[in-house]
């Protein structure tokens, strides 16, 4: 596996367990107040326009194209 992309998927990994927790606090928090729940909104387009962003990382072929180089 390529440094770059198991870098990138350290990097997935460690901000998706922070999101988990700051929407755990978003959810406890909009509990308390009703319009909390409108937070949310703004949370889904940032985590649409992060998952596009690896998506086309991951799926880009100009990027892989020194990955078959040897060393």
């Amino acid at each position: 596996m390529p440094l770059d992309k198991f870098v990138l998927i350290l990097v997935a990994v460690i901000a998706a367990a922070g999101l988990t927790v700051w929407v755990g606090t978003l959810v406890a928090a909009s509990v308390q107040m009703p319009v909390g729940w409108l937070m949310f909104i703004p949370l889904a387009l940032i985590a649409y326009v992060v998952w596009r962003v690896i998506a086309d990382r991951i799926g880009n072929r100009e990027d892989d194209h020194y990955d078959g180089i040897e060393k």
